[in-house]
């Protein structure tokens, strides 16, 4: 947050509330509201506004304009002993995981593995929330999902795949998390939108214009579409997130999603959520982490995940932010 401007700070419990009641506000079911509050103040006390409460007016708008089913209930099937499939109705993507975690992570520790597969939902918030839930339940676990289209490849002006985020998380014995959570994408979309409000050029590899052109006015590339990270081997590893969000769940390929900020049509998204068992593997796996993240780190190395526990951990004791013009337009929206 921006020291020089006033903020609304508040409890994590009284942040829940908020969002909830929000929610509320726009015709939500209770479990819907109480489903996307969750993953939202979550997010925003890991640190992570953009796809907190910097997100949570894409929801609010989606609700209003019948891009996201207000009431939807997600229907959860297990087509596998180790296989659970979810039609999110055109409903958020956070309420179909909720539904099925319980019987995701029993089944990931019977088995060895199990994965949820989702389809037909808006777009997943923080790809990272899903994983670290499974962690701090022992699994070590991965997620891809897809969404409308953000991102092209070389040679091609059209975007092709959303920002296609990959999320891995696995928890050492001591409880500390190592945690990724990444775009495909050269960066999130989120920051040429603040480029582009700040007037401020990008750097070189970001995104391309309308005609395909590299560009580094944000502006512009506003217009176009971002680029994948390191090139070709970055538009593959988009490609891939791709065939498993949206291939082998059933969702809408990312070509064919609709807007997740404009119009009344959902995006039809999809995430596919891995959880492995590792004690079947290794029991002393966890303990083995442990120590292998802190001999990483007595050589130098940055540990991802660290600063978001770090953020979570100073949220649980003094609450989160908001600026205080977010918080007032939001609180308008309630009364």
């Amino acid at each position: 947050m921006d020291d020089d401007k006033p903020e609304k700070r508040l409890s994590l419990t009284d942040a829940t509330t908020f969002a909830q009641q929000l929610c509320l506000a726009h015709g939500t079911s209770y479990a819907v509201a109480s489903a996307l509050a969750n993953a939202t103040v979550s997010a925003q006390a890991h640190g992570q506004h953009e796809v907190g409460f910097g997100h949570l007016p894409d929801y609010l708008s989606g609700f209003a304009t019948g891009r996201i089913a207000t009431a939807a209930e997600p229907i959860v099937t297990q087509v596998a002993p180790a296989m659970i499939r979810c039609d999110a109705a055109q409903g958020i993507a956070q309420l179909g995981f909720d539904r099925a975690f319980p019987v995701l992570c029993s089944n990931a520790h019977q088995l060895g593995i199990a994965l949820f597969a989702q389809f037909n939902a808006f777009t997943c918030g923080e790809l990272g929330y899903y994983t670290r839930r499974l962690a701090r339940e022992g699994l070590v676990a991965l997620a891809f999902t897809n969404g409308s289209p953000l991102l092209t490849v070389a040679g091609q002006s059209r975007p092709l795949y959303s920002t296609n985020p990959i999320a891995f998380a696995a928890a050492s014995a001591a409880g500390r998390l190592l945690a990724i959570d990444q775009a495909s994408s050269a960066t999130a979309y989120v920051n040429l939108l603040r480029a582009a409000e700040a007037g401020e050029a990008i750097p070189a590899g970001w995104a391309v214009d309308a005609q395909g052109n590299e560009t580094r006015s944000a502006r512009e590339a506003l217009h176009g579409t971002l680029l994948a990270f390191g090139g070709g081997r970055g538009a593959n590893i988009a490609l891939m997130v791709e065939v498993l969000a949206a291939g082998l769940t059933g969702a809408n390929w990312s070509l064919d999603a609709a807007d997740f900020r404009a119009g009344s049509e959902s995006p039809g998204a999809g995430m596919l959520v891995i959880g492995i068992a590792p004690r079947l593997l290794d029991e002393c796996f966890a303990s083995r982490l442990g120590e292998q993240m802190t001999r990483l780190e007595a050589l130098g190395v940055y540990l991802p995940g660290k600063a978001k526990e770090q953020a979570y951990a100073r949220a649980v004791r003094e609450g989160i932010s908001l600026p205080l013009s977010a918080y007032d337009a939001f609180k308008a929206q309630v009364q």
